[in-house]
């Protein structure tokens, strides 16, 4: 590159630079083209030339290169947000990193290796598809994140941030799980002790990835732009903290509905599955789900930048979108009068049949459950839209002496 060039910004595709009297957009690559497009370099060339390399630009790509300034020292660069290249890193991850992601393979193997010996009380997951599919979705968001946190750059927070809030909010669940061995009401597997270890060493190696973020620094920042007096940022912690706590209320009662007819006309419901009804350690393991959710969703909504808390409600969002889907293919299956204490020659006999359904509370749920993956898609695009909006401060070159007392 000529020495009267500069290159600020690096992404996937282009890097925005500045040379003598301008600023300039090349495509990224060598040997590098002229500039594709140019501003003169004013404090308003700066803000046109910014806006255009976000619409251009892959985002969540962008990095900072370093040049002209000491990597982190760019005022202005967590408000726009974007990530410094040397807290992030543009490679691949070092040997934590790599820690991590084994973690989370080993993790990924053992949760598929618990789908087919006994689970609870003799059956597999693999055995019962309502069960399977949940698990088969933790997995999935599990190998997910180890591949994000492999790819390294911006990716490896994004990966830690959705393999943590997967595993925060499915504690709860693994232990409700537990809780119906330690009640006495089913007996342990070797399906959920390696489902178990797989939680654990996937949950691990998330925590272990999200140590690469300088969340003190990123507090600091929020802080210092005293981020909780902003309205737009308030009435999104109001709606995201609104929708979680409306799956967490709706996610205790009964779901299953059940209806018995016979050949006289008789016609009797009830509804199963409220989540205090169940011995005390599954009570335990449904509140630790709902809290979960509700902190996690909070959270979520006052990291910066947005586009990260979006991963991490997205993290959450699928155990629980999970859940949703685990009852509709539950309501689906045929229903045995033998779980309700009813032999099958007596429902034979008395020609006893039993369709099952889903309570109004179960849909009230869903609509709660698509709230939250909206605000994942909300918070998104709200952190797009800021790094357009809010550009970082023009380099030195382009500053007047007023800028330079400002920012120098």
């Amino acid at each position: 590159m000529p020495d009267n060039e500069t290159i600020l910004y690096r992404g996937a595709s282009f890097e925005l630079g500045h040379g003598p009297g301008y600023y300039g957009i090349w495509p990224a690559g060598t040997p590098r083209p002229p500039s594709i497009e140019w501003w003169p370099e004013t404090p308003e060339g700066w803000q046109g030339a910014w806006a255009r390399y976000n619409a251009l630009e892959t985002p969540g790509t962008i990095v900072m290169t370093g040049q002209g300034q000491g990597p982190g020292e760019h005022p202005g660069l967590t408000g726009a947000g974007l990530t410094d290249s040397r807290l992030t890193g543009s490679g691949r991850p070092d040997r934590r990193g790599l820690a991590a992601v084994v973690l989370l393979v080993a993790g990924v193997v053992c949760g598929l290796a618990g789908l087919f010996p006994a689970y609870l009380s003799g059956a597999s997951l693999a055995q019962q598809p309502a069960e399977l599919i949940p698990h088969v979705l933790y997995l999935a968001a599990w190998a997910a994140s180890a591949a994000l946190i492999l790819s390294g750059g911006t990716r490896r927070t994004a990966g830690a941030l959705l393999g943590a809030g997967t595993g925060i909010v499915t504690f709860g669940l693994f232990f409700a799980d537990a809780g119906q061995v330690m009640g006495g009401e089913a007996h342990l597997g070797a399906g959920l002790v390696l489902g178990l270890i797989g939680w654990l060493a996937c949950t691990a190696g998330s925590v272990t990835a999200l140590a690469f973020w300088p969340v003190a620094q990123d507090l600091r920042a929020w802080r210092d732009r005293r981020a909780w007096r902003d309205r737009r940022t308030a009435l999104g912690l109001a709606l995201v903290v609104a929708a979680a706590l409306g799956t967490a209320i709706t996610f205790a009662p009964s779901w299953d509905s059940y209806i018995f007819r016979t050949p006289a006309g008789v016609v009797h419901s009830l509804t199963a599955g409220n989540a205090f009804a169940n011995p005390g350690p599954v009570i335990a393991g449904n509140v630790a789900v709902m809290v979960a959710l509700v902190l996690v969703a909070a959270v979520a909504a006052l990291w910066r930048p947005a586009r990260l808390g979006a991963v991490l409600l997205a993290g959450a969002v699928i155990p629980m979108a999970a859940q949703a889907i685990s009852a509709l293919v539950q309501a689906g299956e045929a229903v045995s009068p033998t779980q309700f204490g009813i032999s099958s020659a007596q429902a034979s006999a008395s020609g006893l049949t039993i369709s099952a359904g889903l309570t109004a509370v179960f849909w009230v749920y869903c609509v709660f459950v698509v709230a939250l993956a909206v605000a994942c898609g909300w918070l998104f695009l709200s952190s797009r839209r800021a790094a357009v909006a809010s550009p970082p401060p023009p380099p030195p070159a382009a500053r007047t002496a007023a800028e330079v007392s400002t920012y120098g």
